[in-house]
């Protein structure tokens, strides 16, 4: 059975930076592109950043490009989200999600996890 657990949610202030993990485990990791999602209160979930499977290749959100990094460790299973200068409209649930291909802007994936909550105080 495979799972993604989501953690480093929290509360922060406005210009602060959090660090979200995601820790995968029953999927082949290393052949899995990673991907990270967002979800606001009444707003629909929307793509923040994929990795691929070696992590040679990122796309961003253009609405967070510039503040994200997307990175993976493939030896633990986890793919890491950092996220700098964080400001209000950035509160949301954050999901990450593996995806067997590798795909640019897609919600389409295989596995997703339950999230962690990211509130972001002005």
């Amino acid at each position: 059975q495979v799972h993604l657990v989501e953690s480093g949610g929290g509360l922060v202030q406005a210009g602060d930076s959090l660090r979200l993990s995601c820790a995968a485990s029953g999927l082949p990791f290393s052949r899995y592109a990673m991907g990270w999602f967002r979800q606001a209160p009444g707003k629909d979930r929307e793509f923040v950043a994929v990795i691929s499977q070696s992590g040679g290749t990122t796309y961003y959100a253009d609405s967070m490009e510039g503040r994200l990094t997307i990175s993976r460790d493939n030896a633990k299973n986890t793919v890491y989200l950092q996220m700098n200068s964080l400001k209000p409209e950035d509160t949301a649930v954050y999901y990450c999600a593996a995806r067997s291909v590798m795909v640019g802007v897609t919600m389409k994936y295989d596995y997703w996890g339950q999230g962690t909550q990211v509130t972001v105080s002005s």
